[in-house]
């Protein structure tokens, strides 16, 4: 849990600045105004974006943190699965356990890898330990290896569902944060709107240019959070499912072997 509050961290702080200079120097470049000139309108959609106002570098951030969580979850699911395919591999040790071969099952862990092969490892060691135990009857022996596995699902677990809560929480600030940058567009506008004589043009265009961008980016943080959240719960509901069903499987062979 430290390693993930401090990858959080940085990942801040790294967001925010890189967003910073996004917004500084891409879209505040010179060559996206007329004139060469940001005080004049913007001739494209950098230097409209750029007069959308500071609270875009928030929404960059909570964007870029966004995709980061999603790439990191990404790479951390498909290597909680393992090496191969997690139904040859329950096949393999199934039928390596019937014959009798807890050596070569624990192998088949070492090569699978993985959050399933972790936890069935655990579950195969502890019973490599007790087979030679003669005090304890078969009950028991079980008893102590569910127990072991139980610990390793324990461990196991909590990094499958690492950063989701992150991801969660980023999609609904992601919407808050565009929402308050909308307001304050608004706001710029209808002071445009407010002057006395004719309304100035430029102020009410940059005002709802203001309020448009934050609110397309805010969107795009929240739409893109939410997609990838849904989506990395759903494989974590599918490898706990493979998880529980496997150890149920294993744990009836060696229930079988120890009476």
């Amino acid at each position: 849990m430290k390693k993930s509050g401090v990858f959080s961290a940085i990942l801040i702080v790294v967001a925010l600045i890189a967003s910073f200079i996004i917004y500084k120097f891409v879209f505040g470049a010179a060559v996206n105004f007329k004139d060469a000139n940001i005080a004049n309108a913007p001739v494209n959609l950098l230097g409209a974006a750029y007069k959308g106002g500071f609270i875009l570098i928030f929404l960059m951030t909570v964007s870029i943190m966004v995709i980061t969580y999603s790439i990191e979850r990404a790479l951390s699911l498909a290597k909680a699965k393992g090496k191969g395919a997690i139904e040859v591999f329950l096949k393999k040790i199934q039928l390596s356990l019937k014959d009798g071969n807890i050596d070569e099952s624990i192998e088949l862990c070492n090569k699978q890898r993985g959050s399933i092969a972790n936890i069935i490892k655990q579950g195969l060691e502890r019973y490599q330990v007790l087979t030679a135990d003669k005090d304890m009857n078969s009950e028991e022996k079980l008893e102590e290896i569910k127990n072991a596995i139980e610990e390793a699902m324990g461990l196991e677990l909590p990094l499958l569902n690492q950063n989701l809560s992150a991801l969660a929480t980023l999609a609904s600030i992601s919407v808050l944060i565009g929402l308050m940058g909308t307001v304050v567009g608004m706001i710029r506008s209808f002071q445009a709107l407010a002057t006395a004589g004719t309304p100035n043009a430029a102020e009410l265009s940059a005002g709802i240019s203001e309020a448009l961008f934050n609110t397309a980016f805010g969107l795009f943080g929240a739409i893109v959070g939410t997609i990838f959240y849904n989506f990395f719960l759903t494989k974590v509901g599918s490898i706990t499912y493979m998880i529980d069903e496997a150890t149920y499987n294993i744990l009836s062979i060696i229930a079988m072997k120890t009476k």
